[in-house]
């Protein structure tokens, strides 16, 4: 099993998350682009027993706008972490917080959304895949 390390902007916050995502894309939807302050969002999911903080958990801070995501950052420098999506089982650790995961995207979610299009030829979703509640609708590229 692999195990793979990642932290805060500040490092006060460390965190290991072990095994294989469940998932990997990129998420288009207007609350990741406000959230990221990007066009575009890089997730990986990984189911909540993967993940484990190791140092600093008295400086994660969380905020919920919606009950889908409960998003978390470090509450001295501010830096993203990850993000709990208690719907789905799953929580969304951000591929940048994780440098030695190979990231290898597997589809577009919210596309319908999307500012920035990206022309790779992996699958668009309008929305989410139809497991995850979603209409699983593919758009053009």
């Amino acid at each position: 099993m692999s195990d793979y390390q990642g932290q805060c902007f500040c490092g006060a916050v460390e965190f290991t998350v072990s095994g294989e995502p469940a998932a990997m894309g990129y998420c288009h939807c207007s609350s990741c682009r406000h959230w990221s302050g990007g066009p575009v969002n890089a997730f990986t999911l990984w189911p909540p027993e993967a993940l484990k903080v190791t140092k600093g958990e008295q400086y994660i801070e969380t905020y919920n706008k919606t009950p889908m995501s409960f998003r978390k950052w470090c509450g001295k420098c501010g830096g993203h972490l990850f993000a709990d999506h208690p719907p789905f089982n799953l929580v969304d650790v951000f591929a940048a917080m994780i440098p030695s995961l190979k990231f290898k995207p597997a589809l577009h979610v919210n596309y319908q959304e999307s500012v920035l299009h990206i022309h790779d030829g992996l699958p668009k979703l309008k929305d989410f895949p139809k497991e995850m509640g979603g209409s699983g609708d593919v758009l053009p590229e």
